[in-house]
C-alpha cells in the first residue's frame, strides 16, 4: 500500500504520552507540513504557537479545563502543544487552520509521534487571560483560536480504528 495512504488510514488520536520531549527535527517537519496545507486563495491565514515550557503548558491546560468545566488535563500530559490560530479577516480562516492541523496530525503519525486534536482554544483566547497571553507572545491582529495539536511519543498501545459508518459515501 502507498505509504501516504497507509499513514492516513492508520493514524489514531493518542491520549497517553511518554514524558520526554520530541526532537527538534521532528517538530520542524510537523510544523512544515502544517505550513504547506492548502488555504483559501493561498492566504495562508493560520498561525502556530508552539508551547513546550512546562509551566505554560500547565497554565494552558488549566484554562482549557476551565472551559470544559472539569478538573483534568485536556492535553493529556503531552510535552508539546501547537496552538493553531487563524486570521479572521481572511477568506476561509477556520478551514485553513483545520487543514493545517490535519497535515500536522498526519505528519506526526508518519514519524511515529502521537497526536490528538484538542478543542476549546476559541473560548480560551476570547478571555482576557487568553488575550494577555497572545499579546505576551507578540500575536497582534484579529486571530481566532481554532484548535490545538498535542504531540509526544505514545505511551500506550496503538488504538484500533472504529468501524466506519454505513452510507459514508453517496455516488451520483
Amino acid at each position: 500500500m502507498n505509504e501516504t495512504i497507509k499513514t492516513l488510514l492508520e493514524r489514531r488520536s493518542i491520549r497517553k504520552f511518554k514524558p520526554e520531549q520530541i526532537r527538534e527535527d521532528e517538530l520542524n517537519a510537523i510544523l512544515e507540513a502544517g505550513m504547506y496545507a492548502p488555504s483559501g486563495a493561498n492566504q495562508q491565514s493560520a498561525l502556530f504557537v508552539v508551547v513546550q515550557d512546562k509551566e505554560t503548558l500547565r497554565k494552558l491546560s488549566a484554562m482549557n479545563a476551565a472551559v470544559l468545566g472539569k478538573d483534568t488535563d485536556p492535553y493529556y500530559g503531552a510535552p508539546t502543544l501547537i496552538l493553531v490560530f487563524s486570521d479572521r479577516s481572511k477568506v476561509t480562516p477556520v478551514e485553513d487552520a483545520s487543514l493545517a492541523l490535519g497535515n500536522m496530525f498526519n505528519a506526526a503519525a508518519s514519524l511515529g509521534i502521537g497526536s490528538c486534536w484538542v478543542h476549546r482554544e476559541r473560548q480560551m483566547f476570547e478571555t482576557e487571560a487568553g488575550k494577555d497571553l497572545l499579546r505576551t507572545w507578540g500575536v497582534t491582529g484579529d486571530y481566532i483560536g481554532v484548535g490545538s495539536c498535542i504531540l509526544g511519543y505514545p505511551d500506550c498501545e496503538h488504538p484500533n480504528a472504529a468501524p466506519r459508518k454505513d452510507n459514508f459515501v453517496i455516488r451520483v
